[in-house]
Parts: structure tokens; sequence; C-alpha cells
């Protein structure tokens, strides 16, 4: 069976996790690295075998006609440029999120894709998450019957103490606490109740403790999403909290509601109305990358690189939908003061 050989674009800890996930995959296997750093080629192959390139000059590793798909794990404000150079290169990519800082570059790096004709996946990897899944599972069968309300909240303090708050902290590395994680819980959000939105309202805030003071935006905001069929929903992104991870559920719908890893259905006979029941699921509960499910993730995008069909779930049209609304929030935010 081929294999789609992958070059990583900047080498961090998203990358340690792309590698070793893309690596485990029964189609991919990481065959270069770019990175501005001077790689130590001895380190790179003790930590992750195989024989690895090294470049520093990414439009030599885009050159390299035996790369078949990139994985852009830089710094979320070169994403764009690299994902149309890529585009440009005829490589299928992977980009972590976000796609990119500004509505209009999301939307130069869709044209470049569409135009080169090649495959797409955004790291919105929860959407593959056991909790996710069963989730969707449940609402597909309509144990909730129809969903008019719905909150998925992001609860994870990004501090001096987390790796990526030396560049988290920038508004122009970064963008919002939306953007640079509480995406997750947006992109949640639309995934349980769709994307056809209506209006678009947010407010944000920032925390007063001394760890949270060198942030260049609001460390906190929390989005009111209107929905054209008349339901609504609401996503916190809070990162400057100090507490436990958590990702919040909490979905209500006509026959029934569902809190985390708890529901009750009107549609399942004999059930204790009075009593939460329990779903069996690994939840998400760690920011850690190497806890995210990437390796579910690329299998299924090499998966459709080889059937010449869209990625499911995390195509460039599914994150689209999903920036469309940050941006809108994080705009409305800002007018809100």
């Amino acid at each position: 069976m081929k294999k789609f050989n992958v070059g990583i674009i900047g080498y961090s800890w998203a990358a340690g996790a792309h590698i070793e996930a893309i690596n485990k995959t029964s189609l991919g296997q990481v065959t270069a690295i770019c990175s501005s750093r001077n790689l130590d080629p001895q380190e790179i192959k003790a930590r992750h075998g195989g024989t690895i390139n090294l470049y520093t000059d990414l439009n030599k590793m885009l050159a390299d006609k035996t790369i078949n798909v990139v994985s852009i794990c830089s710094y979320p404000s070169d994403h764009a440029k690299q994902a149309i150079a890529a585009a440009g290169a005829g490589k299928h990519i992977i980009i972590e999120k976000p796609l990119a800082l500004s509505w209009e570059d999301c939307l130069a790096v869709n044209s470049a894709v569409k135009k080169a004709g090649v495959r797409t996946c955004i790291c919105f990897e929860c959407r593959f998450s056991s909790q996710l899944t069963v989730i969707k599972s449940v609402i597909d069968q309509g144990l909730l019957g129809k969903i008019h309300y719905g909150e998925v909240d992001y609860y994870h303090g990004v501090g001096p103490w987390y790796g990526q708050f030396r560049w988290n902290i920038r508004k122009d590395t970064a963008g919002s606490s939306l953007l640079s994680a509480g995406c997750h819980a947006l992109d949640a959000l639309l995934l349980c109740m769709g994307s056809d939105f209506e209006s678009v309202s947010s407010y944000s805030a920032r925390s007063e403790n001394a760890d949270f003071s060198k942030y260049e935006y609001p460390t906190s905001s929390v989005t009111i999403i209107k929905f054209r069929n008349g339901t609504v929903g609401k996503v916190a992104s809070v990162i400057d909290c100090f507490q436990p991870y958590y990702f919040h559920f909490h979905l209500v719908g006509s026959e029934g509601s569902l809190l985390d890893n708890k529901f009750y259905s009107t549609r399942i006979k004999g059930l204790n109305k009075n009593k939460w029941n329990e779903l069996s699921m690994k939840l998400l509960d760690s920011g850690d990358v190497s806890d995210h499910p990437y390796q579910a993730q690329f299998e299924a995008f090499f998966n459709a690189i080889e059937a010449n069909t869209e990625m499911p779930l995390t195509s460039i049209d599914d994150a689209l939908k999903t920036h469309e609304v940050i941006f809108a929030a994080d705009k409305s935010a800002e007018m809100n003061g």
C-alpha cells in the first residue's frame, strides 16, 4: 500500500503531535520538516525515527516532488501565506487551527486550494473525538428532538506555565481568545446546531491577575448566535481561568437534554426524568495536543485523498463556516467595547 509522504512546516509542540499521529496512520509518513531553526538531524531521528529531510527554506521543501502532503504547524499569522504557497506547489494541506487570522486571508486560502484542486484538512480535530462522535449520534438518532438552545464553552487557562503562552499573548500571532483556543467550542456548537446563522453578538472581558497581564487582547469572551431556523446558541471562550480544563456542553431539545456526558430523553421509555443517564465516552478534558484525536482525523484525510473526495467533517469548506462566525463575533466584541 502506497504511503503519502508528508512535510511538516514549523517544528513546535503541535508539530510533534502531528508527526506522531501521521506516522501512526496506515497511509501517512513524515519525510521532511521545514523550520527556521537549524534542527539537529540526529535528535530528530532519535525522536521520530525514519529518514526525515530537514529544510530551512520552505520553497525548497515545496519543490520536493516526493512530498504529497504538507502539515502547517507554524504560527497562525503564517498559515495563510504558507497554505497558498503549498497549494501553488500542488500539495494537499493539513492546517492547524486557525485557518488564518483574518476573513480575507481565509478566503484567499480557499481560492488558492480550489484553483489548485488540492485537498484540505483543517485541525478542528475535536470533531473526531469520542465525546463529539457520541453527542452527534445522540442528536442524529433524534433522542433530543429538535434542539432550540445549545451552549458549548471552552475553559482553559493559558498562562506563563503553558507552552504557547509566549506567542499566544500577541494579537498579531494569536488574534483573539476565540481564534487561539475557543474556536474548538464554537466549531463544536456549529456541528451540533448547524452553521446557517442569522446574527452574532459578542462581549469580552479580561482577568486582572498578573499572570494574564501580557495579553494584547481580551482573554474571555461570550458569544450569542441566532440561527436562521430560530434556535439560539452560546459560546464562552475563557483562557484566563484558574481551574481544570473544561469543555462544557449543554444542549436542550424538544425531547430531551444533554449535559456533558449525561442525557435525558422522552424518546427512551422508562427513564427517570429526575436523574441524568450517563453516556460512555472519553471526554475532551485536556488541552495537551498529544491528547487530541489527530490520528483519526489524519487517517480520514489520507483516505479522502486516496479516494479523491472531500475530507469529511473538517475540510476547508467546513472550517470557513466556523471562521465566518468567529470573525463576526470578534468584530461584535470590539464594537461593543
